[in-house]
């Protein structure tokens, strides 16, 4: 995979989720969020589960998870797909020609 297939991933599941997501909670969450919503006084629930998504991505990117899976899918991090473009067309590294080991000392 590459960096065009994670951009056509991303746009997919971005039109996928829309405005509107529903959830089904265990007793656990439904419990935890309660439990949040009780504490700490949110206009609305959702505003919690939004908070809650940010905080998993900062934490998912800031841990190197987030490369790591990148990495293994697709093979790019997050940087690259920021970015829009891999470390090899960034550098420059992907213009040169292959090296053909068989002819590269023939005159």
């Amino acid at each position: 995979m590459s960096l065009d297939d994670l951009n056509d991933d991303v746009q997919e599941s971005y039109a996928d989720v829309g405005d509107e997501l529903s959830v089904a909670l265990d007793r656990e969450t439904r419990n935890e969020l309660a439990l949040l919503e009780s504490a700490l006084e949110p206009e609305a629930t959702d505003e919690l589960v939004r908070r809650a998504i940010h905080m998993l991505f900062q934490t998912t990117v800031e841990s190197g998870k987030l490369d790591f899976q990148l990495r293994s899918g697709y093979d790019v991090t997050y940087d690259e797909y920021l970015s829009g473009m891999t470390y090899d067309e960034m550098t420059g590294a992907d213009q040169y020609p292959s090296m053909d080991d068989e002819r590269r000392y023939q005159f």
